[in-house]
């Protein structure tokens, strides 16, 4: 997923504490005996909410109806909680033979040699022609294919119709028209826009998008990410955005927007639903650029673990789960969507023109794949953002000390 959570800096726990740490997963076990000959496959996941449950169980009985001689046993845990799990399951041997992860974790894990190299299989398997670049991309590690993408997110720009509409603005489609937006809409204790810049990868995933419209990346973070912190350094100093949003995750973004006390917000499809429930009118654009026009991806990947007794089956499986009929209505019942092109025109994406909005930026979407370390460059990343935003250093002195931190980064792969 693209929310909440920091969850790197587990990788000195023990064996032990991995043992007791599996307690917290709560099992999903399918029903009825295993057959003689039938393969039971283990399967971690994070979808822990009760909202998940009904397409997971939905999910995990069509594999096993239409996957022959198979057997799914599901633990969940809680999201700042499953990549841990699978590094502490590789000390005490508990590891499971399929896991969705969040995409971001292949940076780590890609690295760990706890993941099976699914090249050769992908490459008979003949669809990854079928998928966006950046979802495809986002599975790929040191040349290998270590995953498939299981479904995709990015964020775009929300903004309240009839606000925009009494300012005579129209929405904006560059960073000068966002700025020049958010300040015409910021009235009494209402702001132009929201995001969120909390401390985590949360806060990371929403800065990405202004270092690449910037025309830069983390390996020049000590030029574009100046450029990048300047911009929404400049909002908050003329009052179109709170200071208090290097302590809103994007769920307080989005209730700030529900509450009309922001006329504007960056966000991902997943507040869609909630969105639909509100008493005013509101639409979706694609994120205002600068150099260039940038989303950045979210969402999930399949991963199989290499040390799997049942890796044949197991590659079955995600096979089985791509075909349409059975990932749509997976998709669907997520408020997810597809990061294959080839369903573009099926699933609730095909008629909401908010979902097709972000489906059409799904091309532009980037992954944070960046290696092994990217933990401690993104860090870097929402130190430098909390210091601008708070008044502290100046956006090229916070953006020099943090480029030194990220290069050493990426340099340690």
């Amino acid at each position: 997923m693209s929310y909440p959570i920091d969850r790197r800096g587990f990788l000195r726990a023990s064996g032990a504490a991995a043992t007791a740490a599996l307690g917290l997963g709560g099992a999903l076990t399918s029903c009825g005996s295993a057959n003689v000959g039938t393969a039971t496959l283990s399967w971690w996941d994070y979808f822990t909410l009760d909202n998940f449950q009904p397409g997971m169980t939905r999910l995990i009985r069509d594999i096993e109806a239409g996957v022959p001689d198979v057997k799914i046993e599901r633990r969940s845990f809680p999201f700042a909680e499953l990549e841990r799990q699978i590094t502490l399951g590789a000390i005490s041997g508990d590891l499971p033979d399929i896991a969705i992860v969040d995409n971001v974790s292949m940076n780590t894990l890609g690295g760990s040699n706890l993941l099976a190299d699914l090249t050769d299989r992908a490459e008979r398997w003949g669809q990854a022609d079928q998928y966006y670049k950046g979802p495809w991309r986002g599975c790929q590690v040191g040349g290998k294919t270590l995953g498939i993408p299981n479904n995709s997110n990015c964020l775009a720009l929300y903004y309240n119709t009839r606000l925009l509409k009494a300012a005579g603005v129209e929405p904006p489609t560059t960073w000068d028209e966002l700025a020049s937006a958010a300040q015409r809409l910021t009235s009494g204790d209402r702001y132009g826009l929201a995001l969120s810049a909390i401390k985590t990868e949360e806060g990371v995933f929403q800065f990405l998008p202004f270092l690449w419209q910037a025309g830069g990346d983390l390996d020049t973070f000590g030029t574009y990410g100046a450029t990048a912190l300047s911009f929404l350094d400049d909002l908050i100093a003329k009052g179109s955005l709170s200071e208090q949003c290097v302590g809103w995750t994007q769920q307080d973004v989005n209730t700030r927007f529900l509450n009309q006390r922001a006329a504007m917000q960056i966000n991902g499809p997943w507040q869609i639903p909630t969105l639909k429930k509100a008493d005013f009118e509101w639409n979706v654009v694609a994120l205002p650029r600068d150099k260039e026009a940038a989303t950045c991806l979210g969402g999930e990947n399949w991963v199989l673990m290499a040390n799997s007794k049942h890796l044949d089956k197991a590659w079955e499986v995600l096979e089985y789960t791509q075909r349409p009929p059975v990932l749509v209505p997976y998709l669907v019942a997520f408020g997810e969507l597809p990061a294959r092109k080839d369903l573009a025109d099926e699933g609730a994406w095909a008629s909401d023109p908010a979902l097709r909005l972000f489906l059409s930026q799904l091309p532009l979407a980037r992954p944070r794949q960046y290696g092994a370390h990217y933990a401690e460059a993104s860090q870097a990343v929402a130190e430098a953002e909390q210091a601008v935003l708070t008044g502290s250093p100046s956006p090229s002195a916070a953006a020099k000390t943090a480029a030194v931190k990220i290069v050493k980064a990426l340099g340690e792969q």
